[in-house]
């Protein structure tokens, strides 16, 4: 009976952390750039009372497992880095790629952050720089009597100043890529981080080698798509209300036990 009920609470705590992170994908359905992720499961440890293949005594092949499984657990959460839908914006900082790129992005402590957020503002020396004031890398300044600012789709940023006849180039974008894109690692404030799992990153200009194109004046949105997220809760929900009852019958079981007399 106590096997069941551990078993069961194995699959009520899986399916709690499925609730948790299909919560955390329904919160950010409105951040910029987010990817949703998925929890995967895998099944535990089995005791084995007979083994197939084994000899019966009569001299037969027992042809399948007697095993019982311990329950499930969580293995990972897989992010999904399909594009999400662009929104228009119009407004001239906000960049959304058309690939597999990211941005790069200066962090406090010195190491690369990369991001498919492309919502930019202007510092107050003029450098893009995100929301929360990291830096784009490379650095890129705009000149204070610039009048407009574009952004062509393989990257080159432009200006035109006050009295000038012809736009001034003055700088040009740069978007990583990763083998394993899966393997980054989520800090928050819409920023990756480098791992072993997600190689190293592979850089180049837009419009090369799959990095994507710029469009400037958009912005590209979450991935989550809600009414999946809400079947996913429902089924897990379900799941979890299952192994609760799975709990329950092991207790009625475990009392009838207790209450047999001679």
């Amino acid at each position: 009976m106590i096997k069941g009920m551990r078993t069961a609470a194995s699959g009520m705590t899986a399916q709690q952390m499925n609730i948790d992170n299909i919560a955390n994908n329904l919160a950010n359905v409105n951040t910029t750039g987010f990817k949703r992720s998925k929890v995967e499961f895998q099944d535990v440890l089995y005791q084995n009372y007979r083994k197939a293949g084994t000899a019966t005594a009569i001299g037969a092949t027992v042809p399948t497992d007697l095993a019982i499984g311990y329950g499930t657990r969580p293995i990972s959460t897989t992010r999904e880095f399909s594009v999400g839908d662009f929104s228009q914006t119009e407004n001239p900082l906000d960049m959304a790629i058309s690939g597999n790129g990211f941005f790069q992005i200066q962090m406090p402590d010195g190491t690369t952050g990369y991001t498919r957020d492309g919502s930019f503002k202007l510092s107050a020396e003029g450098q893009l720089v995100t929301a929360d004031g990291f830096s784009l890398l490379p650095e890129i300044t705009i000149p204070e009597d610039a009048t407009s600012i574009a952004v062509s789709i393989d990257g080159e940023v432009s200006v035109e100043i006050v009295g000038g006849t012809e736009p001034q180039a003055v700088g040009n974008l740069e978007l990583a890529r990763f083998i394993n894109p899966a393997g980054l690692s989520a800090v928050g404030h819409n920023l990756y981080t480098q791992t072993p799992a997600s190689g190293d990153p592979i850089l180049g200009a837009p419009s090369q080698d799959g990095l994507g194109k710029i469009d400037q004046g958009y912005l590209e949105m979450s991935n989550v798509k809600v009414v999946d997220e809400m079947i996913n809760m429902i089924i897990s929900q379900r799941a979890y209300e299952i192994n609760s009852k799975v709990i329950q019958t092991g207790d009625d079981m475990s009392q009838i036990a207790n209450n047999l007399k001679r």
